[in-house]
C-alpha cells in the first residue's frame, strides 16, 4: 500500500495506490493537471512547483518529486520508463 501526497502548503493526502506503478500513474497524473491548470490560468500558481511525495505504510517518504509545470511546451510525462521498469520501447 502507497499514499501519494501533495507536499505544498498545505500537505494533503491525493490517493492511495496497491502498487509502485499505480502510485507512480497517480503522480504524473496529478502533473498533467497541474500543467493544464497552469495553461488555462486556473487557480494559484507556485512559482516554486509543486512536490509530490509517494509514501509506504508506514508514513515514510519512498520518492518525491518537484514539478514546475512549462506552459510553454506541452506536457511530458514525469514518469519515465527506467521507473515502471520496463524495458526501453516494450
Amino acid at each position: 500500500m502507497f499514499e501519494i501526497w501533495e507536499t505544498s502548503e498545505p500537505a494533503r493526502l491525493i490517493s492511495d495506490a496497491g502498487s509502485l506503478k499505480v502510485a507512480l500513474e497517480k503522480v504524473d497524473t496529478m502533473c498533467r493537471l497541474r500543467h493544464d491548470q497552469a495553461l488555462a490560468q486556473v487557480g494559484e500558481r507556485s512559482d516554486e512547483g509543486y512536490q509530490f511525495e509517494i509514501r509506504d505504510r508506514d508514513g515514510r517518504a519512498l520518492a518525491r518529486l518537484t514539478y514546475v509545470p512549462d506552459t510553454s511546451r506541452a506536457y511530458q510525462s514525469v514518469v519515465v520508463e527506467e521507473l515502471h521498469g520496463e524495458e526501453p520501447g516494450g
